[in-house]
């Protein structure tokens, strides 16, 4: 059976740091602009103005995403170069107080400050979105029912915020706790039928309760407008390479269960309250300890759970053309997640402000900056 195209979409949110205090910086209105010259319709504004968000065109592939990439982090850190600034990916700043960050002004963003207060002003975090397309909307949900399992195993090798405000919080990903936080986020229920979805939707904005489907922010969600899945789990990583192994394996997996539901092979459908176990674990261990196996019913390696995973997807990678993609994985696991990596040259120096040189060498890693 030949598979859909399973287009992608990749968002990514920075920190803009300044070279000197190694403290976030807000943005000014002129380097927005021009920055919203240089990528137009894909610079986006966040609640906070020391984060910068990349929304990619739509992508064929797992090249074109590498070139998307590659290219709207090469154009966003010249710019930051230019205004003497650093572009740095991880899921939280290692130093800088939430509470000294300034706020973007705006009627929705008011909105969100004025409902939930100090919960939306300490929520100083930085993700990454993979978007996977599926155009039959029946079928999406039913793939979205059978994809809530694996948030937390791609939420483990995402896991780059293990500081905040300072402190070492013991957490590899603590911008999954900090978001935790805010409404209408976590591991979703499931849903029988779009429908049912719609009709969640439709009673959030006939109750006030959200303007529209933007406002649900789980970590997997049907998207309220494209015919995507979206995949709202991860830190943003640090490198190039990690940010296209993660999306090759979140269009594998689309895939991959697209193909079970075709051949009414359904993936079981296990309670949320069991998936979230494995979240906490996700985010706490990042792939350093263990996760639950729910088919078993038992405690795992995470890197076992890994290459397991790898395995299950395996026969849609040559189709997708995603397999070297895929093997960066394997480096991810022996070699350190972007939080492992931050805590080893925070144990070698004993000093934050390298910790925040590190992120942003590595955010630079690979691009063409001169």
């Amino acid at each position: 059976m030949a598979l859909p195209r399973f287009t992608l979409g990749i968002e990514e949110e920075f920190q803009i740091v300044d070279p000197q205090t190694r403290q976030l910086r807000s943005h000014i209105s002129q380097m927005f602009k021009e920055g919203q010259e240089l990528l137009p319709d894909q610079l986006q504004e966040e609640l906070h103005l020391s984060v910068l968000e990349i929304g990619s065109r739509v992508l064929e592939d797992i090249a074109d995403a590498r070139t998307e990439v590659t290219r709207t982090r090469t154009v966003l850190s010249k710019l930051l170069r230019d205004h003497g600034l650093r572009m740095a990916a991880a899921g939280t700043h290692p130093i800088t107080p939430w509470s000294e960050v300034e706020v973007t002004k705006g009627e929705r963003y008011n909105r969100i400050l004025d409902d939930l207060q100090v919960v939306a002003r300490a929520n100083v975090i930085f993700g990454l979105h993979v978007h996977v397309g599926l155009e039959d909307r029946e079928t999406l949900i039913h793939v979205f029912n059978m994809a809530r399992y694996f948030v937390p195993h791609i939420m483990a090798l995402s896991v780059n915020s293990p500081f905040w405000c300072g402190e070492q919080t013991g957490w590899k990903s603590y911008r999954t706790k900090v978001f935790e936080k805010m409404p209408r986020t976590g591991i979703p229920d499931t849903f029988a039928r779009y429908g049912e979805f719609e009709a969640l939707v439709e009673d959030l904005v006939k109750t006030n309760s959200i303007d529209n489907g933007k406002m649900i922010w789980w970590d997997l969600r049907p998207h309220w407008r494209f015919k995507t899945l979206e995949f709202r789990c991860c830190d943003v990583p640090m490198r190039v390479d990690e940010t296209i192994c993660i999306a090759a394996l979140c269009q594998a997996l689309v895939a991959k269960l697209y193909l079970l539901h075709q051949r009414n092979l359904s993936f079981r459908l296990h309670k949320r309250e069991l998936i979230l176990e494995n979240k906490w674990r996700a985010a706490r261990y990042g792939v350093s300890g263990k996760l639950l196996d729910l088919g078993k019913m038992q405690e795992v390696d995470a890197p076992q759970l890994m290459s397991e995973l790898l395995e299950f997807v395996d026969e849609v990678v040559d189709e997708l053309g995603v397999r070297n993609e895929l093997l960066y994985l394997n480096q991810i696991v022996s070699g350190g997640t972007g939080a492992d990596r931050q805590l080893r040259v925070w144990e070698e120096t004993q000093d934050l402000t390298q910790v925040v040189d590190y992120i942003i060498s590595e955010t630079e890693s690979g691009l063409t900056l001169e």
